[in-house]
């Protein structure tokens, strides 16, 4: 067997000795990469009179890193990022954060944190969204919040610690809560106001919306087309917040938005008090726009989620179930789309009728 350290050294690819310098057949000092032995290299000529790299702390000379030729122009016009002791530059996101990352919190609404402050504003009647408490917490405060948002219709959410901590780094005692940038109306109120007042109610009932954008765009829809109030679930719905407000375009705040705790019992309540409960679904035999229904009346339009669409037992108890007519090959549409759909035909038949 051929003993490795006998083999012949190749004559084309010297060992990189530190120290050793490199020359080319013309005898001009190259860089390792350029040598070729007997063979000369065109760019050999830019280091031909370059001194030597001298040996330190840049390492040895078989690498020349001192050529300071001129760099390329970026390809792109990110701003630089800057760290100046925590105050970061801010990037065309805004908010402080590096480039091309999305701040965790939405900051466009406000936070409370600690067991007394949520309490207090609980106390106070304030309109939180939702609040989260630390999960295995057990004391007097936290069952005063529990109560009081459940009687408030407040969706409350037991998390691990973590989910805390990324909320916020401040001390928030195991409870952070978000503070609603809208004030909800009850549901009794604004249906007896319409009576009262000679209209004929227009409403739309949403059932586990969970896209923002989807909600905001329906909101601003519904606006659009005269209807009277928003109904979601107290759990299961899409966060109203900065990106709800400027997806309806300013409709979240002219529009009545009512939290009821459970869909089954408003929409029992509305048929009782004479409202036609319309379902949209892709599972109805008839098509809106050619069953023969009448919209000019106390009418509220159901409206499923994005996932599964109406749940099982409000579609039970819906007065008429229909579905949106399509041709293509997809045989799906946005809820935001389908709802736009939905509440034209309402409004074009207590237009037609007003004429």
């Amino acid at each position: 067997m051929e003993n490795p350290t006998d083999r012949p050294e190749r004559p084309n690819r010297p060992k990189p000795v530190a120290g050793r310098r490199f020359y080319d057949s013309q005898n001009r000092q190259v860089t390792p990469k350029q040598y070729r032995g007997d063979r000369p290299d065109p760019r050999a000529d830019e280091f031909a009179d370059r001194p030597a790299r001298p040996r330190g702390r840049g390492g040895s000379d078989n690498r020349d890193d001192s050529y300071a030729g001129p760099r390329p122009e970026r390809s792109d016009s990110r701003p630089p990022f800057r760290d100046r002791g925590g105050d970061r530059e801010a990037g065309p996101r805004g908010g402080g954060q590096r480039y091309g990352q999305k701040p965790a919190v939405d900051r466009s609404i406000d936070m409370l944190f600690g067991l007394r402050p949520i309490l207090e504003a609980l106390n106070a009647g304030r309109t939180l969204e939702k609040i989260f408490l630390l999960r295995g917490t057990k004391n007097s405060l936290v069952t005063d919040i529990s109560t009081l948002a459940r009687e408030a219709s407040i969706p409350v959410q037991l998390v691990p610690i973590e989910k805390l901590d990324g909320l916020t780094r401040k001390n928030h005692q195991g409870a952070v809560a978000f503070v609603s940038p809208i004030d909800y109306a009850p549901l009794d109120n604004i249906l007896s106001g319409l009576f009262e007042e000679g209209k004929v109610p227009f409403l739309l009932l949403l059932d586990r919306i969970t896209d923002v954008r989807n909600f905001g765009a329906i909101a601003r829809t519904a606006e659009c087309l005269g209807v009277h109030a928003l109904v979601v679930p107290g759990r299961g719905a899409a966060q109203i917040n900065g990106d709800a407000l400027k997806t309806s375009a300013g409709a979240l705040n002219l529009l009545p938005v009512c939290r009821e705790a459970s869909l089954q019992e408003t929409v029992r309540f509305l048929q009782q008090s004479g409202v036609t409960v319309v379902a949209c679904t892709e599972k109805a035999e008839e098509a809106v726009g050619q069953a023969d229904v009448d919209f000019s009346g106390p009418v509220a339009v159901l409206m499923g989620s994005e996932e599964d669409g109406i749940s099982p037992e409000l579609l039970r108890i819906a007065d008429v179930k229909l579905k949106v007519p399509m041709a293509g090959q997809i045989q799906s549409l946005n809820v935001s789309v389908a709802a736009g759909i939905m509440l034209f035909e309402v409004a074009r038949q207590r237009v037609a009728q007003a004429e």
